[in-house]
């Protein structure tokens, strides 16, 4: 064994600890690996960072932006909205109703956006139900991963796979070749989620902001029109009865008040709602169909376009020409170009119409203003301070239209062998960027450039395994420990030395690391290459057992309250079994 075997066997072990305690940032510590394999002569420049130009790197980045546009449009919040139902029925069918949608949707765009939306949504239902939020999140995240098993372009890791099999000289991926396997474990996980899962996953509830005389409580006033859904219902049945961080307070129709609003108080078209709460809850509120902000409804949360508009809020100073002035008075909306959507007065709840409140110091106000207005009036007397508040996610109609149009056309061109991945996605990030469907800064800021270091160095790190003999080591004791069984028994060996790692490190990494060994283990058997490089792909996506095997984990793991073994608990079982389910399918998919 040669000075390169032992060098990157080493390296390669002490990144894998590194990764494993978190030392570092994952993509700090596989660049330095990479970087280290170079001083060491095991890949040259040009193998280091051929991976950086791999066409499946470039596309991850490209569908960034087509994710993102569905984001920013608004489209995927949208989806959301439909996925909870109502209140019936149990956990079990919450959860189905959660994970069908999420996988269907994961196996269409990059899951990670996905994930990011429907997190604070999750939670914001689960506190207003009163259902615990970890009885949900790893159902989120798992149904992420699934989804990402079906498609080429479902998760970055098939991408990988892709770009490193057309690096190596086969063919890549069809679009639809990992349906087969990979829609059959998307089924089962579901299933094992709902029926098993959710009895494993932990219930904890995290404490509550209640409204109170100690919280920051804004007040808002909505008018009901004639494109309320529940307009003739009682509150109750309208769902504005047990509203967590949110308070109906008051109604105003034709002119008379009712302060005690009832639980069977009937809502009319024209009634003025009037609300308390915090300033997350009021903006999700307001995105209601049939509940306009008075007066400025141009400035309507439902119509306005993110990139240009966002929501402050506004710390009125001793020294303000506001101060004395009634809203409706103080020509705020031409002077400041902001419409005033709530009002927090501290310790006091007011109970008037906005237009009518008499401006006070210390009074702050939830704003919706132009990007500019930060910038432009941070440092005026007029303000004591001004914050960004929550961020709300929206576009006019006509483009959250094209961003779904867009992604359909891509997927058409895909799939019909018209353009290549690279190329489809490409034009559709154009298309995107041109009709303003996301603008270029949000494009910029989406792009997570550390995911495509770490996958751009791992191309060189597989190309280092490769030119070591680390490779070929491997495959040869594969087969020499799974001969007896066969070809079965060889890509059982390779899906679960996959999937052994994909707990330690990251998904991505695992995917490129193993590949190789993959490749010399089917070349060494004198078999066909693309059933051991689904296997990789499959084995690296079926990340449920470890919190940091796989991003979406990770995110659900801090605002679900849960721990690692948590994560054991639910996770490992649904890793075995779909490993034995996906060696199956792909033994009987291309050997049968």
């Amino acid at each position: 064994m040669t000075f390169e075997f032992w060098y990157t066997l080493i390296l390669l072990t002490l990144m894998t600890i590194v990764l494993i305690k978190e030392w570092f940032d994952i993509s700090i510590t596989v660049f330095a690996t990479l970087i280290l394999l170079i001083v060491g002569n095991v890949i040259n420049v040009h193998e280091a960072f051929k991976g950086f130009s791999n066409v499946g790197v470039i596309s991850i980045g490209l569908l960034f932006i087509v994710a993102g546009a569905l984001q920013s449009t608004g489209v995927v919040e949208e989806v959301s909205r439909f996925v909870y139902g109502a209140k019936r029925g149990g956990v079990r069918r919450k959860i189905l109703r959660i994970m069908l949608p999420v996988t269907a949707l994961s196996a269409f765009m990059n899951n990670t956006p996905i994930v990011a939306i429907m997190i604070p949504s999750i939670k914001s239902w689960a506190e207003k139900n009163n259902y615990s939020v970890s009885k949900f999140l790893l159902p989120l995240s798992y149904a992420a991963i699934l989804g990402g098993m079906c498609t080429l372009i479902g998760t970055s890791t098939n991408l990988i796979v892709h770009g490193l099999l057309i690096e190596s000289g086969y063919p890549g991926f069809s679009f639809f070749e990992l349906t087969p396997v990979g829609l059959p474990l998307a089924l089962f996980g579901i299933a094992y989620i709902t029926v098993i899962g959710g009895k494993l996953l932990p219930n904890r509830k995290e404490p509550m902001l209640e409204l109170g005389e100690s919280a920051r409580e804004f007040v808002c006033e909505l008018k009901v029109t004639s494109d309320y859904r529940n307009l003739n219902k009682s509150i109750e049945n309208a769902g504005l009865r047990h509203l967590k961080g949110l308070f109906l307070f008051q109604i105003e129709r034709n002119g008379d008040v009712i302060t005690a609003v009832g639980p069977d108080e009937k809502i009319k078209i024209n009634d003025r709602l009037f609300f308390t709460g915090i300033p997350q809850t009021i903006l999700e509120l307001q995105k209601t169909p049939g509940l306009q902000l008075i007066k400025d409804s141009s400035f309507d949360l439902k119509r306005y376009d993110a990139d240009n508009i966002k929501t402050y809020e506004a710390v009125i100073s001793n020294s303000s020409p506001l101060i004395g002035k009634t809203v409706r008075d103080s020509g705020f909306r031409t002077k400041y170009s902001a419409v005033i959507i709530a009002i927090h007065r501290n310790g006091e709840r007011i109970q008037k119409k906005i237009g009518d409140i008499v401006l006070k110091p210390g009074d702050t106000l939830l704003l919706l203003a132009p990007r500019k207005f930060l910038r432009q009036w941070y440092y005026s007397d007029d303000f004591y301070l001004i914050s960004n508040t929550s961020e709300v996610h929206s576009k006019p109609k006509k483009q959250a239209i094209i961003s779904v149009v867009t992604l359909i056309g891509m997927i058409l061109l895909i799939t019909l062998n018209i353009l290549p991945l690279i190329s489809a996605a490409g034009l559709a990030a154009v298309i995107l960027l041109i009709t303003k469907s996301i603008s270029s800064s949000t494009a910029k800021a989406l792009i997570d450039f550390k995911v495509l270091i770490v996958i751009g160095s791992a191309f060189g790190i597989a190309m280092a395994i490769s030119n070591s003999g680390l490779a070929e080591f491997f495959a040869q004791n594969l087969i020499k420990l799974n001969a007896s069984f066969g070809t079965v028994g060889v890509l059982i060996g390779v899906y679960f030395l996959t999937s052994i790692y994909n707990t330690v490190i990251t998904s991505n990494a695992t995917s490129a690391l193993i590949f190789p060994i993959a490749l010399s283990t089917a070349i060494d058997l004198g078999v066909a290459v693309h059933p051991f490089a689904l296997t990789v792909a499959i084995a690296s996506a079926a990340s449920f057992a470890s919190p940091i095997s796989y991003q979406t984990n990770l995110m659900v793991y801090g605002p679900g309250g849960y721990k690692f073994k948590d994560y054991l608990t639910v996770g490992a079982p649904l890793q075995i079994l779909t490993g034995i389910l996906a060696v199956v399918l792909i033994y009987f998919y291309f050997y049968a």
